[in-house]
């Protein structure tokens, strides 16, 4: 209802990037000639500039090198830009940025950063500037030129996946694009979704080998999200580690001193506001203390393209003190309220990979800008840490905050944020090891946890651990023998803690059924595989697969019954589901499987394979292609390492997209060592020969030694140049 007319444009945009200045040139050329970038025999980048300017200036020109096309996307993505690129299905993704993410705004905050971040954000937007001079055959999609305040729009501990979470069909329907929202996700029919997120793990040196702490990075995420480098300047920086294309900071990774691996939060920080909203003129008030203050409004162009060249969408977007209306329920107007700092998420995504001591890491913490995240922290002082979200708003705990709560009541108004010892936060625990698995932190270190009842209930909405928090502590308990590969071996230990769970249930309804049952006889070789299974994946495990495949439809089954009875499937599945319906689930299994491959004693790796094709963020999967067998599962049935596959419509085969994306475990000794793998390799270009590299370690954790110190470098360097030559 509140949508113009869109009026086409006359021609589409030119992305031939603009010749630079001459005085703009010449400093580029100045500070590439001050850059060093080393690729070594996996082609990962490690890059030096004498002022951490420099060395941010060639980190973006060698991210640009390996994937250029991602590093647009996620700018695209970050400044509500996509459909300029692809088009009017992504009109609603890009008003839902624009109501919180304005160019001007972004600028003005550039202006008034402190000097130091003015100054690497010139250095961001310089290194990919002369990327695309240096590369005149590369064409953007959208973003012809960079500049400096962009790097405020994709602020990590800032907003963009905090505003994923607003429903772009809910979002259509209340500005009147139902025609262009998406349509209902995939699953309706009952199939849990893909669990996201990311296990870390430090281990202290009182349960190590040799005394030196030990760090677990293995974020989660959909594959060739990040890439893998190391950037040094002489000023101090000298991290190493996973990078979001496009950013100038070490999202996840280590120094020499310190590590630290983020995993999202259950915290519960962004909150609906119930507006009480009505007619008066030609505006509209809403109710707040028992007055009525005007709605504001604004008009968001969205340009979008089409294959006659550029048109746009305009809306007539709302506001009020909460946020942006963003649908409406019960007859009011929702609104939105999130944490919007991106300048102090800047200063503290970057100024923690500089931090030396936990002192200092816990300083950088009370920027309190890393609002979805939970961090886990090990040092070479032999500290470990777990600090929950790091973004808390203080709130009146008589209100159910995870249901929109009244608008017009000032009680519901946030108040400063919970400081780091208010929020669940552990140092040193007594057990010598911490982890989170984006489960809840009540279990992050055993019989050191914290406690659920200290705290209020807006700190955490998991209701019940989940199979990988159960794995975890499983394989960290009680140990005092950890080595780096030991860790490693934890991380990709076999055991599915879901089936451990849920088989015995299926085998106690096969057992009850009568001797001679016709389901019971059918049924008596897949049981009898079951049976003997230990719950352990492996590539050539017949039980394995027969236990997913079981697993999916007698989640499937119960879905309508569980959801009654407010519980996960998986979880009724091995609490309460019939017998009947579990028997019923291994009959369909036993079918699905002899039609997609012939017999239900399928090993597991024929399924279960990776494979790369090609770079597209959206990928595509062959058959007949090449693809390597993989034995880890999704961690929906609790395995640390995950693998999210499924087959695709012209595939029997299942493919992974997500899970594993980037593996490392980090001695802080002496001498840092790290060992570490990437899915499929560093480049995103099919042609090089590092595009894919690395698959066969990926698939099978084989990690390769991390070159850190450039000694290391020494008989494993490709090639060493200056940016632009």
């Amino acid at each position: 209802m509140f949508l113009t007319a869109f009026v086409l444009a006359a021609t589409a945009v030119s992305v031939t990037p603009p010749a630079p200045s001459p005085a703009e040139l010449a400093r580029w050329r100045r500070t590439a000639s001050r850059v060093t970038i080393t690729r070594d025999d996996w082609g990962i980048a490690h890059i030096h500039g004498p002022t951490d300017a420099d060395a941010v200036f060639g980190m973006l020109y060698a991210q640009a090198e390996d994937d250029f096309h991602r590093v647009e996307t996620n700018y695209l993505t970050a400044l509500g830009r996509t459909a300029e690129a692809e088009g009017e299905g992504a009109i609603l993704q890009d008003l839902r940025m624009k109501l919180f993410i304005r160019p001007d705004e972004l600028q003005a905050r550039y202006r008034q950063s402190p000097r130091w971040l003015r100054t690497l954000m010139t250095a961001f937007a310089d290194g990919l500037n002369y990327y695309l001079y240096t590369h005149p055959d590369v064409h953007p999609k959208v973003i012809r030129h960079f500049e400096p305040w962009m790097a405020l729009a994709f602020s990590e501990g800032s907003i963009g996946g905090d505003i994923e979470r607003i429903d772009l069909r809910q979002l259509g329907a209340f500005y009147g694009s139902e025609d262009i929202a998406p349509d209902a996700p995939a699953g309706g029919d009952g199939a849990p979704p893909e669990p996201t997120g990311s296990n870390g793990v430090a281990i202290a040196p009182s349960n190590t080998v040799d005394h030196h702490a030990l760090l677990l990075i293995n974020p989660h995420t959909s594959f060739f999200f990040r890439s893998e480098l190391q950037v040094r300047s002489d000023e101090g920086l000298d991290a190493y580690g996973a990078v979001t294309w496009g950013q100038f900071f070490v999202y996840q990774g280590f120094n020499d001193r310190v590590g630290w691996m983020h995993t999202s939060s259950g915290v519960d920080n962004i909150d609906e506001y119930a507006e009480t909203v009505t007619r008066r003129g030609r505006g509209w008030v809403y109710r707040y203390g028992g007055r009525e203050f005007p709605v504001e409004s604004r008009t968001i162009v969205v340009p979008y393209r089409t294959d006659a060249g550029m048109a746009t969408r305009r809306f007539t977007a709302f506001f009020t003190r909460h946020g942006p209306v963003v649908r409406r329920a019960g007859g009011k107007w929702i609104t939105v309220r999130l944490m919007q700092d991106p300048v102090h998420a800047l200063e503290q995504s970057y100024g923690r990979t500089k931090t030396r001591s936990y002192a200092e890491f816990r300083r950088v913490m009370d920027l309190h800008t890393n609002s979805s995240n939970n961090t886990i922290y090990a040092d070479a002082d032999g500290h470990i840490a777990y600090f929950h979200a790091n973004f808390i708003p203080r709130r009146d705990t008589s209100f159910d905050w995870t249901r929109p709560v009244d608008g017009s009541d000032p009680r519901t108004d946030w108040g400063p944020v919970l400081s780091v010892e208010e929020g669940p936060h552990l140092l040193d625990p007594a057990t010598g090891w911490l982890y989170n698995s984006n489960n809840w932190p009540w279990s992050a270190a055993g019989a050191a946890s914290p406690r659920r009842e200290d705290y209020p209930r807006y700190v955490e909405t998991g209701a019940a651990e989940s199979p990988r928090g159960r794995h975890a502590l499983r394989v960290l308990a009680d140990r005092r023998d950890f080595t780096v590969e030991r860790l490693r071996a934890a991380a990709y230990d076999t055991y599915l803690p879901a089936f451990a769970a849920s088989v015995p249930a299926l085998l106690r309804a096969w057992d009850a059924l009568p001797e001679g049952d016709s389901i019971k006889v059918r049924l008596a070789p897949q049981v009898a595989a079951l049976r003997g299974w230990d719950f352990r994946w492996d590539t050539a495990s017949v039980a394995t697969t027969l236990a997913v495949f079981w697993g999916e439809a007698a989640a499937r089954r119960v879905a309508a019954a569980a959801r009654g009875a407010g519980i996960a499937a998986d979880d009724y599945v091995a609490t309460r589901a019939a017998g009947a319906d579990l028997l019923a689930a291994l009959d369909s299994a036993t079918a699905r499987l002899a039609a997609d491959f012939g017999s239900w004693q399928t090993p597991w790796g024929t399924v279960n394979r990776f494979q790369r094709l090609n770079d597209d963020i959206a990928p595509s999967f062959d058959d007949a292609g090449a693809s390597l067998p993989v034995g880890f599962t999704s961690a929906r049935w609790g395995s640390l390492a995950s693998f999210g596959a499924r087959p695709y419509p012209n595939t029997r085969k299942w493919y992974g997209t997500s899970g594993n994306s980037f593996v490392a475990v980090v001695e802080f000794g002496p001498r840092v060592r790290a060992i570490a793998v990437t899915a499929g390799g560093e480049s995103g270009d099919p042609a090089s020969p590092h595009f894919n590299d690395q698959a066969r370690r990926y698939a099978t954790g084989d990690l390769r030694e991390v070159y850190y110190y450039p000694d290391q470098l020494t008989g494993h360097t490709e090639r060493v140049y200056h940016p632009g030559e």
